[in-house]
């Protein structure tokens, strides 16, 4: 059973970067694809990315594709997601999440969740 935390959001500018970190434990990191997503105050959780056990292959909402990137290090059982060109919009709790077999965007398919990282975009 994936116990998953994440770490890196605070406060930033519009343009800024971030990195988001999610470290995994008590489970084989390696054996899960991994997903991103985020929830606005008010609004629902939404995907932002993926990417499957290898880090082959990978996956983006079109609101972030081409700002953001996602990968792992299955080494130090951590995926990352490097946000550029932040906006407003992108303002949210971002969580990491683990599931066994291939990639989705769909949150019901995920089976393990961590507790968010807060990331504020100011204008």
């Amino acid at each position: 059973q994936a116990h998953l935390v994440e770490s890196g959001g605070e406060s930033v500018q519009a343009g800024g970067s971030l990195r988001l970190s999610c470290a995994a434990s008590g489970g084989t990191f390696s054996y899960y694809s991994m997903g991103w997503f985020r929830q606005a105050p008010g609004k629902e959780r939404e995907f932002v990315a993926s990417i499957n056990w290898r880090g082959t292959l990978t996956s983006y909402a079109n609101s972030v594709k081409g700002r953001f990137t996602i990968s792992r290090d299955n080494i130090k059982s951590t995926m990352y997601l490097g946000m550029n060109s932040l906006k407003p919009e992108d303002t949210a709790v971002y969580y990491c999440a683990a599931k066994e077999g291939g990639t989705s965007s769909s949150i019901s398919e995920y089976d393990y969740w961590g507790q968010g990282t807060q990331v504020t975009v100011s204008s």
